[in-house]
């Protein structure tokens, strides 16, 4: 069952296409929203595999919304609009599909079922993007434990800090404003560093993509990490969007090791399980990087990392699209040093040639 968020201004509307969609087997709406500010709690909140967007909407109009969807939190979208003259341009914008609203004199029965249609055309894609849930399972929406109980790290990877140092391992985490932020990063990379392990938040479906971008704006060669790689100097190394990465240390050998574990600290893959895991394969002779983002996924395994003396920066709050990850990683006295994003690949490449610590 993919789960979907409706986001139109118009009641009547946004009641025809809950219906539409809602009798499609494969789909169910799970909430709905007005204007694009009510659509973005609503993604917090559901964490719907697909959202549908109006162009006119007020506040901020469609376009603008998707845009900025793409750019925060990649998702697969479809635009449901009465100005089909924006239909050719909108797929650059970042969706997967366009359904003109009815024009006048068209019936309800096939405006349903062109909705039917796109849709259904759309599942070879959506289960690249989602894990789809068992038909028998019912998702229940209300939180069934407290919104703010958080599963800790302990819960998924034990803490065993590397005494010695070993080779040097730098570590990114990323959330909210991280793919155009971490595209900025890596474009100023070369391709001697040591090897880069990476957590952004992003969805099932789009770590591949993702990966695929970064590979082709630096010449550091970027992959979607999978489970046993061995890493490599010149290389980095991105979670996919539904497991834990980690590295764990075989012999003299540094390599990916995939969890498909709970979420920790609310995300998967988390931060904190990442940090953690470089933290127990090479200790102090690793570097971690906490850039933008929403919440504290991240703060427990860097405050680690930095007391066994690895070397921790942070993005400054006046570059961060949102300054929590990093403001609470800096708060819990977790980082050596805070630094503008268009420095921050400057001091990855000072560590990789030994100049700071």
């Amino acid at each position: 069952m993919y789960t979907v968020l409706v986001i139109d201004d118009s009641a009547s509307m946004r009641r025809i296409l809950k219906d539409m969609i809602g009798s499609i087997d494969e789909f169910e709406v799970v909430a709905v929203a007005n204007d694009a500010y009510e659509a973005r709690e609503k993604i917090k909140e559901y964490e719907p595999d697909l959202v549908t967007i109006d162009i006119n909407m007020p506040k901020m109009d469609g376009v603008t919304f998707l845009r900025n969807l793409m750019r925060l939190h990649p998702m697969p979208a479809v635009v449901i609009s009465g100005e089909s003259v924006r239909g050719s341009d909108i797929f650059d914008d970042g969706a997967v599909g366009f359904i003109p609203k009815p024009d006048n004199g068209e019936t309800m029965q096939s405006f349903e079922a062109r909705i039917k249609d796109t849709l259904l055309s759309l599942t070879f894609l959506l289960k690249r993007y989602t894990l789809k849930k068992p038909a028998s399972q019912k998702k229940d929406y209300r939180p069934t434990v407290s919104p703010d109980y958080k599963v800790h790290p302990d819960e998924v990877i034990p803490l065993k800090p590397a005494s010695f140092g070993g080779q040097k391992l730098i570590a990114i985490g990323s959330s909210t404003g991280g793919v155009e932020s971490l595209l900025k990063v890596f474009s100023k990379l070369p391709n001697n560093l040591p090897p880069i392990v990476m957590t952004q938040h992003i969805p099932y479906g789009f770590s591949s993509s993702f990966a695929q971008r970064l590979n082709d704006y630096s010449e550091v060669n970027v992959c979607e990490a999978v489970n046993g790689q061995i890493l490599e100097f010149g290389h980095a190394y991105l979670a996919p969007g539904n497991m834990h990465l980690t590295i764990e240390k075989v012999g003299n050998v540094l390599r990916t090791k995939l969890l498909d574990a709970k979420k920790v600290s609310q995300h998967k893959p988390s931060v904190d399980v990442l940090f953690r895991s470089v933290n127990n394969s090479v200790g102090g002779s690793a570097m971690a990087v906490m850039m933008t983002g929403m919440g504290d996924d991240g703060t427990i395994a860097m405050k680690e990392l930095f007391d066994n003396g690895a070397y921790t920066i942070a993005q400054n709050e006046a570059s961060c699209v949102v300054f929590g990850m990093p403001m609470k990683a800096i708060q819990a006295g977790a980082v050596k040093e805070i630094v503008h994003l268009d420095e921050i690949s400057d001091y990855i490449i000072a560590f990789s040639r030994g100049k700071v610590r």
